[in-house]
């Protein structure tokens, strides 16, 4: 028994995958040789910096998102995600509603008109 590997798509036994990686199934897997290998990097197809895992591409490739969101409480529109729009109002920076604890009232108070 078993698969091609996710990652080099070479055919492998069972006995190639370990138990977490044979039980993402079928075209998910990558055998341990892939999963153990440091010399595989990933690329940024943006800016070509190299990076160690899929993870660390994903983490990086956030830095590459357009900054459209604006923030709910100011209209400042410099934000790549509703997240970062709410640590700019929890901070107490929003021009909008200074000091932490009013931000907190602000993030409610939006909240709760949606």
């Amino acid at each position: 028994m078993g698969r091609y590997c996710a990652e080099c798509a070479d055919w492998c036994d069972k006995s190639e995958f370990s138990r977490n990686q044979w039980s993402k199934g079928d075209g998910c897997s990558r055998c341990s040789g892939c999963v153990n290998s440091l010399s595989s990097s990933f690329e940024c197809g943006e800016c070509h910096r190299t990076f160690n895992t899929q993870n660390e591409l994903k983490m990086h490739m956030q830095t590459h998102r357009p900054r459209n969101v604006a923030c709910p409480i100011c209209g400042d529109q410099r934000f790549r995600s509703g997240a970062n729009a709410v640590q700019h109002v929890e901070s107490g920076y929003c021009r909008g509603c200074r000091g932490a604890d009013n931000a907190r009232q602000q993030i409610y108070d939006f909240a709760q008109k949606q």
